[in-house]
């Protein structure tokens, strides 16, 4: 898309991340841990975490569920493994350093997918989500917890002059509702189910895609997966 966010940029920034992540967003993003996890546990299964970075939501799944980890960033992702180790979580099948966008999965094999403060820190958000899809089973479903930018006003006049700044942290703050919004009509088989404002501020949102069956999605009827929020 050629908004200047790229895989080394991303990679630097997480691995100057990872000592303090916790710290600094733990409290933050809790909410949105919360919801997103909530949302998985109501599908249950295979779940594939995204972006798992330090594990700071592992813990918050049930014993039931059968969790995987990805993410770009070694640094971070063995904090994920002191985690696992620590709190003797048995229900992480595994964890491995990988791109979101070139997922190492078969088609159809989650349950879940879950990316938490993810979408707007990779070069390839559309690419990535089609990724999501692949992977995901029919009558499954996407969980995203992600800022969302202003469509105008004075907040997307700031997120705009931020986005240089944030760009070297390691994301893109004006990420807009539209790009999703387009992402999701280009798909025959993926339906919004829900998008809930979330602290702090309701700038960020959890959003629920469902995977729809491939008889109806040939069928054209995408409304039995659930309603939009």
């Amino acid at each position: 898309m050629g908004d200047e966010l790229d895989k080394a940029t991303i990679t630097k920034a997480y691995a100057r991340w990872a000592p303090v992540y916790d710290l600094v967003f733990g409290a933050v993003f809790e909410r949105g841990r919360i919801a997103a996890t909530a949302a998985a546990e109501r599908i249950g299964g295979s779940i594939l975490e995204v972006g798992v970075g330090t594990g700071i939501s592992l813990p918050d799944y049930s014993n039931a569920s059968r969790l995987v980890g990805v993410d770009i960033s070694e640094p971070m992702l063995r904090k994920a493994q002191e985690r696992v180790a620590e709190k003797r979580l048995t229900n992480v099948h595994g964890l491995a350093v990988m791109d979101a966008a070139k997922l190492a999965f078969a088609d159809n094999c989650f349950d879940v997918v879950v990316a938490q403060y993810v979408i707007t820190a990779v070069p390839d958000p559309e690419g990535t989500l089609d990724e999501f899809s692949r992977v995901l089973k029919p009558g499954g479903e996407i969980v995203l917890v992600n800022h969302i930018g202003a469509e105008t006003g004075l907040r997307r006049a700031f997120e705009m002059w931020f986005a240089p700044v944030a760009r070297r942290l390691g994301w893109r703050p004006e990420f807009p509702w539209g790009r999703l919004r387009k992402w999701a009509a280009r798909q025959q088989d993926v339906a919004l189910i829900e998008r809930r404002p979330m602290p702090p501020l309701g700038h960020f949102s959890l959003i629920r895609y469902g995977k729809i069956a491939p008889e109806t999605a040939r069928g054209g009827i995408r409304t039995g997966v659930g309603k939009p929020g």
